[in-house]
């Protein structure tokens, strides 16, 4: 066992730290402030190839592997968790599913814009009674004349609603089997008549991040946008979310870094009875526990990205199980450090 990164993944882990600080850090506060979109560091995570970055080169990637995506997840999240979710969500649930389980045909058409970070793609799960329930949902999708025609509606949409989004792969109920429903994966481009992107959410934080509810009203797509086999949806989003959950932890555990990062760095300059708080044994405590809990969410985050790398397009339950035990850990609150 070998808890050691690559060459590869070192340098990767380098130029993205390097590129948050130079490059993201700086646009930031602006981003956040006027709850502005990145195109521009958009741009150049596309220029530094880092939404292709999981893929073969066969297709334009840049032929690593999925840890060395987390890692560069968590570096751009240290400096920007709002753009750290854009590169997150365009590649592990935009462009992975079309390279897991699309046609030639789809891979060829939509993939190069996408790993170059040119064109973003979302992915359409969520509803307003379906989220984790991922089987309630309610979108519909039937045959009609050789094309599907979809109704239904769908919610917290990331990279839907910018200047350059391609389109959106939704789960829709496309007939049913006894009690149980059969859910289907379906390619939506962007300009598709009857696919409405509604207005952006008013958040909370990640302002720099795109999102937006959508709606399809007798929305007609061609029978190849199927994406993979018909009722095939269900599993196929089993395993994307396992990505998308561990890519989320990865996110998290730079969001973390950057807490403590700046937590340190206060403590050095605030002065108390003639010395850094940094100097007392309290604060020294503090400090030591949100290091250690970074540590161990990296640790865990790691062994579940290495281990999904390896499946490939099935999940086991004890790789889904570590995936949710890595988002889980580095999304709940810790004792006596206020969940960093």
């Amino acid at each position: 066992m070998d808890f050691e990164l690559t060459q590869e993944q070192e340098a990767i882990r380098d130029t993205c730290r390097d590129f948050a600080r130079e490059v993201v850090a700086p646009a930031a506060e602006e981003l956040d402030r006027h709850h502005k979109f990145g195109y521009d560091v958009v741009r150049q995570m596309g220029e530094l190839g880092l939404f292709g970055l999981p893929f073969s080169e066969e297709v334009g990637g840049a032929g690593g592997d999925f840890l060395s995506l987390c890692i560069a997840i968590e570096e751009i999240s240290r400096a920007d968790a709002g753009v750290g979710i854009t590169l997150e969500a365009a590649v592990c649930l935009g462009s992975s599913p079309i390279y897991a389980f699309g046609s030639k045909e789809q891979k060829e058409r939509w993939l190069p814009d996408l790993v170059a970070g040119r064109k973003l793609w979302a992915f359409g799960l969520t509803e307003p009674e379906a989220g984790s329930d991922a089987g309630a949902t309610k979108t519909r999708a039937e045959q009609r004349n050789g094309k599907w025609v979809i109704n239904g509606a769908k919610q917290f949409i990331t990279n839907c609603g910018t200047e350059i989004p391609a389109g959106v792969t939704i789960t829709a109920v496309t007939g049913r089997s006894g009690d149980e429903s059969e859910i289907s994966a379906l390619m939506v481009p962007t300009g598709t008549p009857g696919y409405h992107v509604l207005e952006s959410y008013r958040k909370l934080g990640w302002h720099s991040s795109d999102t937006h509810p959508l709606s399809f009203e007798d929305c007609a797509v061609p029978a190849e946008n199927l994406l993979g086999a018909r009722g095939g949806g269900y599993r196929q989003f089993l395993h994307t979310l396992t990505g998308g959950r561990i890519a989320i932890a990865a996110l998290s555990v730079g969001v973390a870094q950057a807490c403590l990062d700046a937590a340190l760095a206060y403590a050095k300059e605030r002065r108390t009875f003639g010395a850094p708080i940094s100097k007392h044994q309290a604060i020294q405590f503090k400090l030591a526990d949100m290091a250690m809990e970074a540590e161990v969410a990296r640790t865990i985050v790691y062994r579940a990205a290495a281990a999904y790398g390896r499946e490939g397009a099935e999940t086991s339950d004890e790789l889904r199980m570590l995936a949710a035990m890595s988002k889980l850990w580095r999304t709940i609150p810790s004792p006596g450090t206020g969940g960093m």
